[in-house]
């Protein structure tokens, strides 16, 4: 009978053979389409009668997969971005070494890619990271990879979406409707700050209302109150966003990005110290030793760290310290990696921890799933 350790051993092939088994049925959908284009163009056929042949051959191949005609021209168009323009991302798919999950982030981020070497750079640093990261921190990682090579690209085209900022109503069921706003990042992050905040200072003050309440109802209070004067509209708004811009953006020599402190988002700097938040923004200045990584030498005698040090370690770090998490700092505890008080509180001794994972770490089942980890890594044969 297998041991649970021989269970675990287990997982890492069977996701290797599922991706390998993804591949396999985009290969299969792809050749069976340029096949059947090649013998199409030679048939001799009216083109009307070859337009609609070809525009047949996605109901034929979703017939045999069960899936919808979208689903598989969505599939054959990634499957041919993938192919054509990162050959090393196609073979390390069809090996199973990434999903077909993050070989769908992988064509989005070259679909936006306008540049034959951008396109080609991607292709030989995309499985490394791909493979040993979860799909979402892929999808972070992808969306800043295209913003800093083509940077100058990355404005224009958030320049032009910028214009295509609007307010949807949508009447649904019981009496709700949904309000759906499409707005510059920075922006929607300072509304859901002061909405966040505001929620929870109810709370404290003894409301009932779950906070999600409290947002739905600040939110409509504030959009149904009267206009605010000018004067009020110009000053601002006192709202924390964490953010990192580099040097010379913010001094304006270049053309930049200023990205959230948890990797959610991206703006063109000038978007930010344009904006009505800029009027009151507090800058950090935070430098890092080049070799041990540490931000913050000093530290204090108490358990509790003072806001300014917990404020300096949520703009490091930005999200969760645990394992692919990516719970927004701002949200999590202050975990001392050495416990207190052998390990000081101070910067290099601290991670953001969502409550899920500090207590993971604090009762010592993280200690088990590492040493279970590295014993099934070490039965592994190697590479």
């Amino acid at each position: 009978m297998s041991t649970n350790l021989d269970l675990l051993a287990a997982l890492a092939p069977a996701a290797q053979e599922r991706a390998a088994a993804e591949a396999r049925e985009w290969r299969v959908m792809l050749a069976y389409r340029d096949a059947e284009h090649a013998r199409i163009a030679a048939s001799g056929e009216t083109p009307m009668r070859q337009y609609v042949e070809r525009a047949g051959l996605a109901i034929e191949i979703a017939m045999h997969c069960n899936l919808s005609v979208r689903q598989v021209e969505h599939r054959l168009s990634l499957a041919e971005r993938i192919r054509d323009d990162a050959p090393q991302v196609w073979a390390a798919f069809g090996h199973g070494v990434i999903d077909a999950a993050r070989a769908r982030e992988i064509a989005g981020a070259l679909a936006k890619l306008e540049r034959p070497e951008s396109r080609a750079r991607l292709n030989e640093v995309a499985v490394a990271y791909a493979c040993t990261h979860t799909v979402a921190e892929t999808r972070q990682w992808l969306r800043r990879f295209v913003t800093r090579i083509e940077a100058d690209l990355a404005i224009e085209r958030a320049n032009a979406e910028r214009t295509k900022r609007h307010v949807e109503v949508t009447a649904v069921e019981d009496g709700m409707a949904w309000l759906n706003a499409y707005l510059p990042a920075h922006e929607a992050a300072a509304v859901a700050t002061r909405l966040r905040r505001s929620a929870r200072a109810a709370r404290a003050a003894g409301d009932d209302r779950t906070r999600a309440q409290l947002e739905a109802d600040l939110l409509t209070q504030w959009a149904l109150t009267a206009e605010p004067s000018r004067e009020a509209r110009e000053s601002g708004l006192r709202i924390d966003i964490g953010v990192t811009i580099d040097a010379p953006a913010l001094a304006g020599a270049v053309n930049g990005h200023a990205e959230a402190v948890d990797g959610s988002w991206e703006v063109p700097t000038k978007w930010l110290l344009d904006s009505a938040l800029a009027g009151n923004a507090f800058w950090h200045r935070i430098l890092r030793d080049p070799f041990t990584g540490n931000t913050l030498a000093h530290h204090y005698d108490g358990y509790h760290p003072p806001d300014v040090l917990r404020r300096a370690i949520i703009l490091r770090d930005g999200v969760c310290a645990g394992h692919g998490c990516l719970r927004p700092a701002a949200e999590c505890d202050l975990d001392h990696r050495q416990p207190w008080p052998q390990g000081p509180t101070s910067g290099d001794n601290l991670d953001p921890r969502c409550r899920r994972d500090h207590a993971v770490k604090g009762h010592g089942v993280w200690d088990d799933i590492l040493a279970r980890y590295q014993a099934v890594q070490a039965q592994r044969p190697a590479a």
